[in-house]
């Protein structure tokens, strides 16, 4: 299971998996979207490298424009993914309950 959509404080919500199965859904949600880009990832179980991929093309897509993304109510077992693929370099994250 996978979702994605603009929640009420004008955040990008996902949850469930994002996979290789669901990066074409969240490519071309994100694709979408303008400006600084938040995604509220409370509610994320699991990124596979293809949902990495998704959020670095964005990212750099955005960062062209002079914005980005950055991350917000990060679980640790997300956190680690991002810290052991080195993104953790690349995006602002705030971690969950922070």
């Amino acid at each position: 299971m996978f979702d994605i959509e603009t929640n009420d404080l004008g955040q990008v919500a996902v949850a469930g998996r994002l996979d290789a199965a669901q990066a074409e859904r969240a490519q071309a949600f994100l694709d979408e979207v303008g400006g600084e880009c938040v995604i509220d990832m409370k509610a994320l179980e699991y990124i596979s490298s293809a949902g990495l991929g998704v959020l670095l093309k964005t990212h750099k897509r955005l960062m062209a424009g002079g914005s980005g993304i950055r991350l917000v109510n990060v679980s640790p077992h997300i956190n680690d993914i991002f810290r052991y693929s080195g993104f953790d370099r690349l995006f602002s994250i705030e971690p969950a309950g922070g």
